[in-house]
């Protein structure tokens, strides 16, 4: 953990390459992030095979909050669709879907999603025990929701190394309510290599 600026991709840098260094030699095999384009760039420089997973809710948010009130409840359930599908070719018909219901009258919204489109559909690619967990960041968002709780409250009593040990003690204790990652033994697998098509492996038939 350490204290940056939070599109900045030098920041981002300084975060991976200390991962590297402490002994994360491997390529992540998934990152899971908003558009923050610093963090994107960051990784693509110093984990370049690593594959990219938009988090769904940050999309269904920038998506809606181009579109008109009066159409954005059935336009963030058409956006539900796409991700709750069961399969990439079912993801894609709702994806195609939203784009010719939305596209005409609300180009700029459509043109978000559009943008990371294949980005946003990754985790059909991994287990579908795993999909639940890897759709959004809200493991990361929920766990730092906690730190800024406490820190806006103390804002201004401060100096940035009592800022960076009061995060680090907020986000120790609140690992203690972390739930478990569903289909844990599918992790060799993910590591190993193994292929998943619409979240089951993939078996190639023998030559």
């Amino acid at each position: 953990m350490t204290d940056g600026f939070r599109e900045s991709t030098q920041s981002w840098r300084e975060v991976l390459l200390d991962l590297k260094r402490r002994g994360l030699t491997q390529d992540p095999k998934l990152a899971i992030g908003d558009g923050a384009l610093g963090f994107w760039t960051a990784l693509r420089e110093v984990f370049p095979t690593t594959q990219e997973q938009r988090c769904w809710l940050h999309k269904t948010m920038n998506v809606l909050n181009a579109l008109p009130k009066s159409v954005q409840q059935k336009a963030k359930a058409h956006l539900h669709d796409i991700w709750q599908a069961g399969t990439k070719a079912e993801a894609n018909v709702a994806f195609n879907f939203f784009v010719e219901t939305y596209g005409v009258k609300w180009d700029k919204a459509v043109a978000k999603l559009v943008k990371d489109r294949d980005a946003l559909l990754t985790l059909y690619d991994y287990p579908a025990e795993h999909w639940k967990h890897i759709r959004t960041s809200n493991p990361i968002e929920s766990t730092f929701a906690t730190v800024r709780h406490r820190t806006r409250r103390t804002k201004g009593c401060l100096s940035r190394k009592t800022g960076l040990a009061m995060a680090f003690r907020l986000m120790m204790s609140a690992q203690k309510k972390w739930r478990k990652l569903d289909g844990r033994n599918r992790l060799p697998e993910v590591i190993s290599g193994v292929e998943f098509r619409d979240g089951v492996r993939h078996i190639q038939a023998a030559a």
